[in-house]
C-alpha cells in the first residue's frame, strides 16, 4: 500500500509542477492574452479536480501505514476545494471587474497555495520513499 500512497503522490508532485509551471506559463507565451486568459480559465478547474482527486486518494491508501502523510495530503485536498471554490472563482470575479489590484492579490494567494502543495507533496515523498 505504501508503494501505491508514493506513486500517487509523485502523480500530484510532478502533475502540479508540470501544469503550474509548464502548460499554464506555456499558453500565456505561445497565445495572445485575450486567448490565454480565458483558456487557463476553463482549465483551472480541471486542474483543480486533479489535485483534489489525486491527494485524496493518495491519502486514503497512505492512512492505514503513515498517518502524517495522510493527513498532509488530505490537508492538500482541503485547501484545493477552498482554492477551487472560494478563490479561483473570486480571482475570476476580480479579472471581469478590472479589479487589477484584487486580482493580483488573489492570484499571489493561489500561487502560494499550489507552492505550499508542491512542498508538502514533496515532504511526503520523502518521508514515503523512506519506507517503501
Amino acid at each position: 500500500m505504501m508503494a501505491a500512497a508514493l506513486l500517487l503522490t509523485a502523480l500530484l508532485f510532478g502533475g502540479t509542477i508540470l501544469y503550474a509551471f509548464g502548460f499554464a506559463a506555456f499558453v500565456f507565451t505561445a497565445l495572445p492574452a485575450d486567448t490565454a486568459g480565458p483558456l487557463i480559465r476553463r482549465a483551472f478547474p480541471h486542474f483543480y479536480l486533479f489535485v483534489l482527486a489525486t491527494s485524496a486518494a493518495a491519502a486514503a491508501v497512505s492512512a492505514a501505514g503513515d498517518q502524517t502523510s495522510a493527513l498532509i495530503l488530505a490537508a492538500i485536498a482541503a485547501t484545493t476545494v477552498v482554492a477551487r471554490q472560494v478563490i479561483m472563482p473570486a480571482v475570476n470575479a476580480a479579472t471581469d471587474a478590472g479589479a487589477t489590484r484584487r486580482f493580483k492579490t488573489l492570484h499571489t494567494v493561489s500561487v502560494v497555495i499550489t507552492l505550499a502543495h508542491i512542498a508538502a507533496a514533496g515532504v511526503v515523498i520523502v518521508k514515503l520513499a523512506a519506507q517503501v
